[in-house]
């Protein structure tokens, strides 16, 4: 997927736009409102990283096992659980280290290793009981907290919400593949 252009304040500098060739010139308006919600992405990252190391601490985990409990819940969640492979290769692990953190997850109570039913010679990771009920009792409240201020928006608003979440996400993850990149 190709990257957007990169915006370019109408008011900047000749050098400012020069430095980012192909840079869009926006309005005002536009230009703050593109930088509020860069911000507010910000907001959530740092909010969001914070709520899951209090899960983790609370839980005596480790922050890699706490990304790594949340790829293997959205996995399994959609119907294609992680293999341990898989899992290493999401969290730019070795497949040593990916074992260890699913060791400590499986002791725990959070993971446990199940066959794969396309494939009974494979391994795929399961979000545990024990995983479910403690993640459930501490992100519930946030839940509800996020179903009650979505609801104050309409269908139109959500849609358009969800298309401008869709699209940051998407070119995070674009930027992530770059970083990744050694070429």
């Amino acid at each position: 997927m190709p990257l957007r252009p990169t915006l370019a304040p109408r008011h900047a500098s000749r050098e400012a736009r020069a430095a980012y060739p192909g840079a869009v010139t926006v309005g005002d308006h536009h230009d703050q409102l593109v930088r509020a919600l860069v911000e507010r992405v910000r907001d959530i990252a740092v909010s969001s990283e914070q709520i899951g190391s209090r899960f983790a601490s609370h839980q005596d985990l480790h922050s890699t096992d706490f990304r790594a409990l949340t790829l293997i819940f959205q996995a399994e969640n959609a119907g294609t659980p992680l293999s341990p492979t898989h899992l290493a290769e999401a969290l730019s692990l070795s497949h040593g280290a990916a074992t260890y953190v699913v060791d400590r997850l499986t002791a725990s109570g959070h993971v446990w290793r199940d066959t794969d039913p396309t494939d009974g010679r494979r391994v795929v990771l399961r979000i545990a009981a024990h995983g479910r009920e403690v993640a459930g009792r501490f992100f519930g409240p946030l839940g509800l907290e996020h179903s009650r201020t979505l609801a104050a928006f309409t269908t139109e608003e959500l849609e358009v919400a969800l298309r401008v979440i869709t699209d940051i996400s998407a070119s995070l993850s674009t930027f992530s593949a770059f970083q990744n990149d050694p070429s």
